[in-house]
């Protein structure tokens, strides 16, 4: 009988490793010393596998622009300058590229002050005016999920601090004003608000089932098992990797009792149904920090590589009277101010809030190390808003920063200036083709634009 050659192949080999429970898998963070598993259960050395992490793209968002007399920034590297608003980013500013003067021509020539200059931010596509057409663009963040999201269980995670809105604002559905991320021209993606779920669905199977027990216990066998395989320098990060997940489910836990509401308030002060399993947290700082922890928890996981936040929705109605100095007005009130001096000082303080938020996660990702290099490295991160003055609902200025390094293919600590640029070298398209050029994704054109950013 003639041998089969191919019955002596070794099986295709997964390039991640997991630990497994009863009817789960927890993915691994990266593990150098690590074996990787075939198919057939033999260990394989983990020198014939690809040496480089995948570079991470991730968008947070803040609603309704900067308090522009202090929007700035100068010089480069350790060297480099900012402004106020940008000032919770100098322990990074080795890390960012200030971009200053990029636009979506659509979005400036929209007649509807925001939810026409709002769910285009990704997109540079024009906003339907119909409120029988909900029609925008589809975004480059889910370009890169059909391109990329195959190679991971979630192709892109979209999460959110206020729900989806269904109301109507000036003749116009506020679904506009809930969603960054659409999958289509006439379709957002789901938006997460929920930290628990946004857990289950990382950690878990992606379904909505209750975890009987922590998923640390679940794995705490196969755990044991694989720290006598690896390295103890994989071990220590193994360690904190596995802590790292119990500090999430305590913070997830301890959020949900909490009985305060800051911001918007429902007509009712308490619940008229049964109490739901899974409750979002109780306060505005605790809730954002759980969904950024979403993000560095599915990148370090590597169930994902695309993650979009939006810290509010546009026409927030957000309080942010946990900030000292911060009083009796909603965001929506606080940036549309007619430049009133207290007002503006308030709107200010969020504006770096919003920012220490972004500060955070990047701090959360350069404390994550990928054999040399930290997952912040590895990642494209932007930090930005559709408008720039809030106040005059100014959309020809977008005050964006990036931070990481995208893999050594981004040089950072840089201020990148494009105000006395032409119209066509000035859009954000532009910006959006040359990150997708660096994750690996190439366009002949998107959006308004078919060409890359100068200077980038």
């Amino acid at each position: 009988m003639q041998h089969d050659q191919n019955s002596d192949r070794t099986p295709p080999v997964s390039r991640r490793g997991f630990l497994c429970g009863a009817g789960m898998t927890l993915a691994l963070p990266w593990l150098e010393s690590l074996p990787v598993r075939a198919e057939s259960g033999k260990l394989i050395s983990a020198a014939n596998q690809p040496s480089s992490p995948p570079i991470r793209f991730g968008c947070v968002y803040f609603s309704n622009g900067v308090e522009p007399a202090h929007w700035w920034a100068k010089g480069s590297g350790s060297e480099m300058e900012f402004g106020p608003v940008l000032e919770p980013l100098r322990p990074f500013r080795e890390e960012l590229v200030v971009l200053d003067g990029l636009f979506n021509q659509q979005a400036a020539d929209n007649p509807s002050a925001h939810l026409g200059r709002m769910p285009n931010l990704l997109s540079g596509a024009w906003v339907s005016l119909d409120q029988n057409d909900i029609r925008v663009g589809r975004t480059m963040d889910q370009v890169l999920a059909d391109q990329i999201g195959r190679e991971t269980a979630i192709p892109s995670l979209v999460l959110g601090v206020e729900p989806t809105e269904l109301r109507l604002e000036d003749g116009l559905s506020m679904i506009y004003g809930s969603c960054i991320s659409w999958t289509s021209d006439t379709r957002p993606a789901t938006k997460e608000i929920y930290p628990s779920r946004a857990f289950d669905q990382i950690v878990g199977t992606g379904g909505s089932r209750q975890l009987d027990r922590t998923i640390l216990d679940e794995v705490l066998e196969d755990a044991t098992s694989l720290r006598n395989q690896i390295a103890q320098s994989d071990r220590t990060k193994l360690d904190e990797y596995l802590e790292s997940i119990r500090d999430i489910e305590n913070r997830i836990d301890r959020a949900t009792r909490e009985q305060r509401l800051e911001g918007w308030r429902p007509t009712l002060n308490s619940p008229n149904m049964p109490r739901p399993d899974e409750q979002l947290p109780q306060d505005v700082p605790n809730h954002m920090r759980l969904m950024l922890d979403m993000i560095v928890l599915a990148f370090q996981m590597d169930k994902t590589r695309i993650a979009t936040c939006m810290l509010n929705n546009d026409l927030s109605q957000m309080n942010f009277g946990f900030l000292e100095g911060v009083q009796g007005s909603l965001h929506l009130d606080l940036t549309h101010n007619g430049r009133d001096e207290e007002l503006e000082a308030m709107y200010l303080k969020t504006n770096q809030f919003h920012f220490q938020q972004f500060g955070y996660l990047l701090q959360r990702l350069s404390e994550i190390d990928e054999g040399g290099q930290t997952l912040l490295d590895n990642s494209l991160l932007i930090g930005c808003s559709n408008l720039f003055d809030g106040d005059k609902h100014q959309a020809d200025r977008m005050p964006f920063v990036i931070a990481g390094r995208g893999g050594g293919s981004l040089e950072t600590g840089r201020v990148l200036n494009y105000l006395d640029q032409q119209d066509d070298d000035r859009r954000a398209c532009s910006l959006y083709l040359s990150l997708m050029d660096r994750m690996g994704v190439q366009l002949p054109r998107f959006g308004d634009s078919d060409r890359r950013l100068d200077r980038l």
